[in-house]
């Protein structure tokens, strides 16, 4: 199981309601957990039955069942049996949703009275609906993904949590460039940078540091060489240094043709954005606020931290017209059905094709 991850101190998130739980010893007798991030839920699940069930008696007292194998005599014994030679036992079902009517019908029985020495998690996993009358009848919490900024302090603790290690600044920032926000994929490749270290160097009384280098021998990725580095090219329509990086992004952890035209897509709807505002009369100096403000409405996945991202919009802005922003939607519309249907071309010759049209627009517009 994961260790426990960061929080951001400005907001009451679903961890933190877990951790005054534990902190007091005062559970609640039902717990709903729903939301995008699964990572997040186990490691929720991890600490409330680390916290709430006896190790000593955890073979007795424990239970986590799927929801989709369990009939309506089953729901009811599990609820119904009280902790063995224990205070508290705990029963999890995944994917409760999954229950039938018989068993559902156990379920909304046993929630009107819930037990005193029970703690009932119940979990639905990542894109299901979310079940209105369980939220109303239990301590619901949603695990909703960390945002990119929140992602690297939580890369940060889980090096000290899970490895006692530090990791350096520069060297986490290219890990999320390399790898992404999955926070399971950022778990493995975390332990292994944590072997790679530990078997390098010898532990002192100061913490070994998780560097660049550590990253780069691990993930296979060197500064410059990640998706950032080629949304940045593109966006200074510098050709031969977005192609030159096209094989080096492919190559990297989960990443796919798709995944990079998205990145491109919300970058070119940015750029539409900013071009606007600046044709609109906002200066430039404003600019970074504005597309704060355009990430937090649409939601869009700039493929970094959004103060990154802003900063790098801004600076080439002016670069773009309105007619290359509106041209450049349009090229990768045409390169997102060609990467999803195309069963001829390869995603590195779609997206070499791509990049050097994109970054051709800006010589067209001048001419």
């Amino acid at each position: 199981m994961p260790p426990r991850p960061a929080t951001d101190a400005k907001e009451v998130s679903p961890l933190r309601v877990v951790q005054a739980a534990i902190q007091s010893s005062t559970f609640a007798p039902v717990y709903y957990l729903f939301g995008d991030d699964d990572y997040l839920k186990d490691a929720a699940i991890y600490d409330l039955l680390a916290a709430a069930v006896d190790p000593s008696t955890r073979d007795f007292n424990c239970e986590i069942r799927r929801a989709s194998e369990l009939d309506a005599e089953d729901v009811s014994s599990l609820l119904s049996t009280p902790p063995m030679l224990a205070e508290r036992r705990a029963v999890v079902f995944r994917d409760v949703g999954a229950l039938k009517k018989a068993p559902r019908q156990q379920l909304d029985k046993y929630l009107a009275r819930p037990a005193s020495d029970t703690l009932l998690v119940l979990v639905s996993p990542a894109g299901a609906k979310i079940d209105t009358a369980l939220q109303q009848r239990a301590e619901s919490l949603e695990f909703a993904p960390l945002s990119p900024e929140r992602v690297r302090k939580w890369i940060a603790h889980h090096a000290t949590t899970a490895h006692g290690l530090e990791v350096a600044d520069d060297a986490t920032q290219l890990l999320q460039q390399a790898v992404g926000n999955d926070l399971h994929l950022l778990a493995a490749e975390l332990d292994k940078c944590a072997s790679y270290v530990l078997g390098a160097h010898e532990v002192s009384a100061t913490r070994t540091v998780i560097d660049v280098e550590a990253v780069s021998a691990v993930v296979g990725v060197r500064r410059g060489e990640t998706v950032t580095d080629l949304l940045d090219a593109v966006a200074q329509q510098d050709a031969a240094q977005a192609t030159a990086l096209i094989g080096h992004v492919l190559g990297q952890p989960k990443v796919t043709g798709v995944q990079v035209v998205m990145m491109l897509s919300t970058q070119a709807l940015a750029l539409a954005f900013g071009r606007a505002r600046r044709d609109a009369g906002v200066p430039t100096n404003r600019l970074p606020q504005e597309f704060f403000a355009f990430l937090k409405e649409t939601g869009g996945y700039p493929g970094r931290p959004w103060n990154e991202a802003a900063s790098a919009w801004t600076k080439v802005t002016e670069r773009w017209s309105a007619r290359a922003c509106e041209r450049a939607l349009a090229l990768l519309l045409e390169a997102d059905i060609a990467l999803k249907e195309s069963t001829v071309s390869n995603p590195a010759q779609i997206l070499s094709s791509l990049v050097l049209a994109l970054c051709a627009l800006r010589s067209r517009a001048v001419a």
